[in-house]
């Protein structure tokens, strides 16, 4: 056999990589058994006398609460529960119970709020037409509202419904330019709403989400599995985005206030009353729970600019993205809420990384509240349009137009915070916090930084998503409940143990002590398909199963081939090795002319389908390729490693002599 080296290389490689990668499989379940074990116990000492219903959702919540306040601790190989869940091998909605649905972005509130006339009859006669060939045609919403405005009410008279002063439209423009305008803003704003989506879909705690665009269309399909909570997340998924501008507080008028929050908290975690004055008398207990909230939140102090004049960052600390969780409980507690100003409110920003990459963490930053409500100061229906541009010296900005009530707005908002931040949020994330120069009474903003332009593409996007009013509406649900999940997994297990095992016996009646080296390879094969899923994040799906028990039907199939002809080649009495080596020669070319045409279906079905039949097309893809490498390559090899120390394999039994 040539390139033995070779084969043994990738044999060994390939054996590693699977453990490895299905070991992260094992350490969950394996951790997720013993936390649901715990959490029973829990339940049962202290609500024993819960309903039936009742003490299973308990059970739930606190194996929740248990993972979630668990997931940096180091388990086996020295890795952490949340890395190990992000790494195992992922079951689809129909395995593991969930929802997938599929959502339209509808786009007629940004076509009325980019007019000059949202009521005018011409353009809710488009819209309405629109609307209704949209049910039928494969055509996207803006085209489809062109073409029905120019059919009603004739060529030329787009610009005038759109252009405004401040408006990307202008009064001169041909429908052509207007229609090529407007379809990028649907594109930009559909876009954002997907990134919208994406940000609140990590919050359910989905380890793998499944997230489609489809921009033309405006559809996004979502497939969510392992959720609990179906009606939280519909509602979730379908609200709009909120934007909001807020006056921000700094370091240096918040500080005492986060010094008394950070001593109250840390007296809580003692067990000292608020107000005691004793002091602590267990000294190891007294120096863990030490400055507990500047442990998680670290302060940004005063900064020195380039002109050697100090300043305070809009931000007033950083929270590591492990501690955000504990960051949360924290100023969620009444004693550090009695602590800070009434009006405060904590937001964070985007995720950030260090220089080397290798530490994730989130500004924070305190902002006002308008007094008495949650409410900020503007929200983001005050923005008529935002665009990434260049000012007179060619640095990328953002230009920002006001409605009519949002420049007022505007106006006292930026003449009280003159030489102060303005934060500007989405969804509760700071996106930017710009430091006003001067109040800005015509409505006409620009906001300048060291923004490249696709940051700055993407800040007019988040400017305007408060605007553009892109209802996302669910057209299509299917919910898969964890108990028709589980049935779902004993089916298919069950399913492909049985035609494991008869296969497995089958080898070994047949074909004697050469049935051991198709049975190894098989395994081999198998294992390699499953870590080769899991190291590139696919997903077992029901359908990925079926794939897997036709793998192991070709995988079989490889052997047979092999194996007759090798029992041919002995019957012309010639020894072993030899006979071993003309099979394999002689059986090379069927099993690949089998495999090659069962991998271009494969790879059609994969092009061109979806969810079931792009799980079953991608695990067969992956089996067939893995096949051709164990039952060519590691039987012969296993096959050489035993006849060369002058002994072989027998390919022969009674009953099959009998038989055939």
């Amino acid at each position: 056999m040539k390139l033995k080296g070779l084969v043994w290389f990738f044999t060994i490689a390939l054996t590693v990589i699977s453990v490895w990668e299905l070991s992260y499989t094992w350490i969950v379940r394996n951790y997720e058994s013993k936390v649901r074990v715990q959490a029973e116990k829990m339940v049962k000492r202290e609500a024993a006398n819960l309903s039936a219903d009742d003490r299973e959702k308990l059970i739930e919540d606190k194996v929740q609460h248990i993972l979630d306040s668990t997931k940096d601790k180091s388990l086996a190989l020295g890795t952490t529960y949340q890395k190990a869940k992000e790494n195992e091998l992922n079951l689809g909605l129909d395995l593991q119970g969930g929802m997938s649905v599929t959502m339209d972005v509808s786009l007629q509130g940004l076509l009325k709020s980019l007019s000059n006339n949202p009521k005018s009859p011409e353009l809710l006669k488009a819209i309405n037409t629109a609307t209704a060939e949209k049910v039928d045609s494969e055509e996207n919403f803006i085209t489809l509202f062109s073409n029905a405005f120019i059919k009603q009410n004739g060529t030329g008279k787009l610009a005038g419904l759109f252009a405004g002063p401040g408006k990307e439209v202008k009064i001169n423009d041909n429908d052509n330019a207007v229609i090529s305008k407007i379809q990028e803003t649907a594109k930009g704003a559909i876009s954002q709403t997907y990134k919208i989506l994406q940000k609140r879909i990590d919050k359910f705690g989905v380890a793998q989400p499944t997230i489609n665009l489809d921009v033309n269309k405006g559809i996004i399909n979502v497939e969510l599995a392992g959720i609990k909570d179906p009606e939280r997340v519909r509602a979730y998924l379908q609200s709009s985005a909120n934007l909001q501008f807020w006056e921000v507080y700094r370091i240096n008028e918040i500080g005492e206030a986060l010094q008394n929050a950070d001593k109250n908290l840390q007296n809580y975690l003692n067990g000292i009353a608020e107000n005691d004055s004793s002091k602590l008398k267990d000294t190891t207990l007294a120096h863990q729970n030490a400055n507990p909230f500047f442990k998680v939140m670290m302060p940004i102090d005063v900064q020195t600019g380039p002109d050697g004049k100090q300043y305070y960052a809009p931000a007033i600390g950083n929270v590591m993205l492990q501690d955000t969780g504990k960051f949360f409980s924290y100023i969620n507690n009444d004693v550090v809420k009695h602590a800070l100003p009434a009006d405060l409110k904590f937001l964070l920003g985007e995720e950030t990384k260090n220089d080397k990459g290798n530490a994730r963490f989130f500004q924070v930053y305190a902002v006002k509240m308008v007094p008495g409500t949650e409410k900020a100061p503007m929200e983001g229906d005050a923005v008529a349009e935002a665009k990434q541009d260049h000012n007179q010296e060619g640095k990328v900005v953002i230009t920002m137009q006001m409605t009519p009530t949002g420049t007022k707005t505007w106006s006292r908002l930026t003449g009280k915070n003159v030489g102060r931040p303005v934060a500007i949020s989405l969804d509760d994330i700071v996106y930017s916090a710009p430091n006003v120069i001067n109040q800005i009474d015509g409505g006409n903003t620009e906001i300048s930084g060291q923004f490249t332009v696709e940051e700055a593409q993407d800040l007019a996007k988040v400017l305007t998503s408060g605007k553009l009013e892109k209802k996302k509406k669910i057209v299509a649900e299917q919910e898969v409940g964890p108990t028709l999940g589980k049935e779902a997994v004993r089916g298919g297990m069950l399913a492909f143990l049985i035609s494991f095992g008869v296969i497995f016996i089958l080898m070994l009646v047949y074909y004697n002590t050469g049935g051991w080296v198709a049975n190894i390879a098989l395994i081999l094969n198998l294992v390699f398909t499953l870590g080769v899923l899991t190291a590139l994040g696919f997903t077992l799906t029901a359908a990925g199963i079926a794939g897997l028990v036709l793998t192991i039907g070709m995988a079989v199939d490889t052997n047979v081939i092999i194996f007759e002809r090798i029992k041919e080649e002995l019957k012309k009495g010639k020894n072993y090795q030899q006979a071993v080596a003309d099979g394999y020669r002689r059986s090379l070319a069927p099993v690949l002319d089998a495999h090659v045409t069962s991998l271009l279906t494969a790879i059609i079905l994969a092009y061109f389908g979806l969810g079931p039949v792009l799980g079953f097309a991608t695990t067969q893809i992956i089996g067939l390729l893995l096949s051709l490498f164990c039952g060519i390559l590691v039987s012969r090899l296993i096959s050489d490693v035993w006849t060369n120390r002058k002994r072989h394999f027998n390919y022969f039994t009674k009953i099959s002599e009998k038989i055939f």
